[in-house]
């Protein structure tokens, strides 16, 4: 009811009547009527008015829209704004004005939801900010009620920073700009982040011309990654790079960081227009050199810890920044090629010997074989010439197998003293790398550190006996094991090696011997240095052809001679008969 309505009498009223308990006339009666109902706003149902708030509590708020009953309206339609108060203008959309208690309903959440299309294209156009509620978490970012409507707030337009924990914001009411819609789907994209950028740009235009090289400022860790960390400036970022953030060796800067640590940090560079920002955290400290011991000298030994790893050797950290490396030829005292990797690993905990110290350059070479003896300052002594160790192969060249008697003390064994009696060609037909064979040092090269090796200086030289078995022109059975261009090689008794040239595995009926065939062979050639028999299968043949060749032409020869005599001997004893007998013929007449 209205103040002029409470506060003005009606000049007819019969107080008479009224005091009798009559009614008034039907005139009178419809003139108050009427003028009751003019005193209250005229509304339909479903339509959209304006209210005032005239009561709340945490579930409901009373609302008075003019009408002759009060709407009550669910608090959490006004989840959106929480600063709502007693007094505030609210819009409302009457669902019925009087339900079956009599009571006005109305709902604030579908006036918003009636206008709200137009409100956010509103806002659009208008670069309006706006309040909304964000009502829960989804894929890439968050939703939020905006007049009603499900608007889409990606991560990224949350803050300027990154977010961590996104479940912080659901629940809240918040300010936002309406940053893109789609009319067709009806999609609404909403930003935090635009607000906050443009009072940021001007805080880092500010800040951004302060800035000189070598100034130290205080900031705060925004963000880590594997390759540095980036720092909050006060609305400005820069970049401190792993390799600046401190002066040992860092693996990942969360082990010298964390998430808003506030630091300082020192201006190393940055672009014309300042927008990329190096920073230095490490750069605050004094180097890790120049606090190295003054006392420290080549010789000395040091403590530490394997950092990095390279074939060509390990880099080790004996404090804080201060490294050292060793090559891989001075982890041992094995001559053969080898990767750091056999030796070292990161995280080992070594003592080395300083081979080489540079403050200027700040570099250090160290080793760890000089903590051992040289196993060559008394190799005559260890491995006099003449003595015999076991060794083991190392690796294989045409020319013979190198192996190694202990670490650092290396020798050759060529292919020549392997065998007596095997003609090798290659190494690898004899023994195999890695395994153990038995050797004789020959001969001591100190100064290249080599030792001369022999294998079958073990055994007596089988030569000795052979040849008194196998003489020029005795006869062996042998098996010819292989074939060759100039010839094959025969196998022969006692495990020896004979060779036979082509023409001279002619066998007697003209065919050539093959491979496999086991035949007679002759020896026409012993030599006890070169550890060569030449054979002969054809000779023996041939040998016996030119004897039996021999035999007939001297059998012949006799045969002549007798048959020339013969006659002779004849006549003389026929003509010594005649005479006889003349003579006797004689003798008798006398």
């Amino acid at each position: 009811m209205s103040e002029e309505l409470k506060n003005s009498p009606i000049e007819d009223f019969d107080w008479d009547a009224f005091e009798k308990g009559e009614t008034q006339g039907e005139k009178s009666r419809e003139e108050l009527v009427h003028t009751y109902d003019e005193s209250l706003n005229t509304i339909k149902d479903k339509d959209v008015t304006e209210g005032t708030v005239i009561a709340l509590n945490k579930r409901e708020v009373v609302v008075n829209i003019g009408y002759k009953s009060d709407g009550i309206i669910p608090l959490n339609e006004f989840r959106y704004n929480p600063d709502l108060k007693v007094g505030d203008k609210v819009e409302v959309f009457i669902e019925n004005q009087e339900d079956k208690k009599g009571q006005l309903v109305l709902s604030h959440k579908k006036a918003r939801a009636a206008k709200s299309w137009d409100r956010v294209n509103e806002a659009l156009e208008n670069d309006e900010i706006i309040k909304g509620y964000i009502k829960c978490r989804t894929k890439g970012g968050m939703i939020v009620d905006v007049f009603g409507i499900e608007a889409f707030l990606p991560g990224s337009q949350i803050d300027v920073k990154p977010i961590r924990d996104y479940d912080v914001f659901v629940g809240k009411t918040m300010e936002f700009k309406v940053v893109k819609i789609n009319q067709e789907f009806k999609n609404v994209v909403v930003s935090h982040k635009a607000l906050i950028e443009a009072e940021l740009e001007q805080q880092k235009k500010d800040i951004i011309a302060k800035l000189e090289k070598g100034q130290v400022l205080e900031g705060t860790v925004k963000n880590i990654t594997s390759y540095g960390v980036f720092i909050d400036l006060g609305g400005v970022d820069g970049l401190i790079h792993i390799t600046d953030l401190s002066w040992g060796r860092v693996s990942h800067p969360e082990e010298v960081v964390s998430l808003d640590q506030k630091l300082n940090v020192v201006i190393l560079d940055f672009d014309d227009e300042k927008k990329r920002i190096a920073l230095g955290l490490k750069q605050l400290q004094p180097h890790p050199w120049d606090a190295l011991d003054p006392e420290l000298k080549v010789g000395d030994k040091v403590k530490g810890k394997v950092v990095v790893m390279a074939d060509y050797g390990a880099f080790v950290e004996i404090a804080p920044g201060v490294e050292g490396l060793i090559h891989v030829s001075e982890m041992s005292w094995s001559q053969h090629l080898r990767s750091a990797q056999d030796f070292l690993k990161v995280g080992d905990e070594v003592e080395a010997v300083i081979l080489t110290l540079d403050r200027a350059e700040r570099k250090m070479s160290l080793g760890i074989k000089q903590l051992k003896p040289d196993p060559w300052e008394n190799i005559e002594t260890n491995y006099p010439v003449g003595s015999k160790h076991t060794a083991k192969v190392r690796n294989f060249t045409n020319f013979g197998v190198f192996v190694e008697l202990e670490e650092g003390v290396d020798g050759l064994i060529h292919i020549s003293d392997l065998s007596w009696t095997k003609k090798i060609k290659h190494p690898s037909e004899f023994t195999q790398i890695g395994a153990d064979i038995e050797v004789q040092v020959l001969e001591i090269d100190k100064e290249n550190r080599r030792l001369s090796l022999g294998h079958k200086q073990l055994e007596e030289n089988p030569w000795d006996v052979f040849e008194t078995i196998f003489t020029v022109g005795s006869i062996h059975e042998g098996t010819i094991v292989e074939m060759l261009d100039k010839g094959a090689v025969v196998a022969l008794p006692y495990g020896v090696e004979g060779f036979a040239t082509p023409k001279h595995l002619v066998k007697q009926d003209g065919t050539q011997a093959k491979q496999d065939e086991k035949l007679d062979f002759k020896v026409i050639e012993f030599n006890k240095d070169a550890k060569r028999i030449i054979l002969s299968h054809s000779r023996i043949f041939e040998d016996e052809a030119k004897a039996e060749a021999k035999k007939a032409k001297k059998a012949a020869k006799v045969t002549e001679e007798t048959s020339s005599a013969t006659p002779a001997i004849e006549k003389t004893t026929l003509g010594d008969i005649q005479e006889l007998a003349a003579l006797k013929e004689k003798l008798s007449k006398k």
